[in-house]
């Protein structure tokens, strides 16, 4: 029984129900889908057909998309009961950082695909809802514009690493400057992954100048666009690069740029985009060019994870670019628990295929110290701009809270294995 006179703060889940029932009353529905596959349903059918392909579509047969759902769905919470679970504390610690819940949105780029926003209607709703968000390598809005509609909610930046070693320092530099908190390197994208959905439509958003943000708004690269496009052997699309500088000029963008140089700059960045070659010496390097805390994401394997703790890095994100790059790889939830026991106690965090609270649950159960939220939060933007991903990160909360609650736990730092059916 609760203290009389010290009554508990109202909890996630129990204010998201209510919120949602009393509005009910007076006719007001949810402005997305609660169940997940409606969610995503409802979203493809909001978005254009390239828009779907690009950020639903998986590599190859999707058949690693499937195995990222399928190790949530075979793992089991078993709850205990008689324990008073009438106060939760869902709070984790990151890097001297206490995040209010283990969520993070994960880095998705060209976000200007399904919503003129973009970028920037996440971070609002991210810093509204009081999680984090890592910014996207490939954004549509600039890191600078979103982390000042962040105010001191925290974030992260995403790294492609670029053959372009001045850039790569620019972006970090950057990224220290906006408040970013960490640096999270992206290893699983060294070459783009064989996604039939894109390449039946013979599309890839950033040949039109999308996705760009962060490359348009940089010195270094502005600096670096030839007066004549190198000779890549890709020759941008002429009526996607004017629809781009026309969405550039609409939005008043201080990287505006004419249609001739954002034809030279769409070359430039496919003759610099990310490193095949990228090794572990490069992550020394890194360490060279920032203090903040690296991150390593698209670790699968445990012997990568004991290699970065040797190397000094300060986390793992286990990550399989939810089914985009490699088909036929285990999902992540499978591997993280090999993975965290290699990290040797440092933070693990795990993506793909999350799509509730009760997926949080399992992950934390697992050894995730938190995970990243990424295409559902996608979903409601499509369906509703920054208020539909306040709801969805609401709703993944909620969740979270409830299946903690009537799992007999008082807090995210108490799952562990024992929450789980013994396997």
């Amino acid at each position: 029984m609760e203290d009389a006179g010290t009554p508990a703060a109202p909890a996630p889940g129990r204010m998201r129900q209510m919120e949602v029932y009393v509005t009910g009353v007076g006719g007001r529905r949810p402005l997305v889908p609660v169940a997940p596959a409606e969610l995503e349903a409802k979203a493809a059918r909001a978005m254009s057909r390239k828009a779907a392909a690009y950020i639903i579509g998986g590599a190859g047969m999707e058949t690693t998309m499937r195995a990222n759902r399928a190790a949530f769905e075979r793992v089991r919470i078993v709850p205990r009961v008689l324990r008073d679970v009438s106060r939760r504390d869902l709070s984790v610690e990151l890097f001297g950082r206490t995040h209010k819940a283990p969520l993070l949105l994960a880095p998705i780029g060209v976000l200007e695909m399904v919503d003129r926003g973009a970028d920037l209607a996440v971070a609002r709703a991210a810093a509204g809802e009081g999680v984090g968000y890592v910014f996207s390598n490939q954004a549509s809005v600039a890191m600078e514009r979103c982390a000042e509609a962040m105010g001191a909610a925290p974030r992260w930046f995403q790294l492609y690493w670029s053959s372009d070693d001045d850039f790569v320092r620019s972006a970090v530099s950057r990224a220290e400057n906006c408040g970013c908190e960490a640096i999270v390197v992206t290893l699983d994208t060294t070459l783009l992954g064989w996604r039939p959905s894109d390449l039946d439509l013979a599309y890839l958003p950033f040949l039109e100048g999308l996705g760009l943000a962060q490359y348009l708004s940089d010195p270094v690269f502005r600096a670096g666009i030839p007066a004549q496009p190198p000779q890549t052997g890709v020759k941008p699309k002429g009526a996607g690069i004017v629809n781009a500088v026309l969405s550039l000029r609409r939005k008043g963008r201080e990287f505006d740029l004419g249609l001739g140089r954002m034809r030279a700059a769409v070359a430039h960045f496919t003759a610099t985009y990310s490193r095949p070659d990228l090794n572990w010496s490069d992550i020394a390097r890194l360490r060279g060019m920032t203090k903040l805390p690296i991150l390593l994401k698209g670790v699968r394997h445990p012997g990568d994870a004991k290699l970065a703790r040797e190397h000094g890095v300060d986390g793992l994100v286990v990550s399989n670019h939810g089914g985009r790059q490699v088909d036929g790889e285990p999902g992540t939830l499978d591997m993280l628990p090999l993975v965290a026991a290699a990290a040797g106690g440092m933070p693990v965090l795990v993506d793909s295929g999350v799509r509730s609270g009760a997926d949080v649950a399992k992950a934390l159960a697992l050894g995730a110290r938190a995970v990243l939220l990424g295409r559902p939060y996608v979903y409601g933007l499509a369906l509703a701009g920054e208020n539909g991903v306040r709801e969805v990160i609401r709703n993944v909360v909620a969740e979270f809270d409830l299946t903690l609650a009537l799992a007999g736990l008082t807090s995210a730092a108490e799952l562990n294995r024992d929450c789980l059916e013994p396997v």
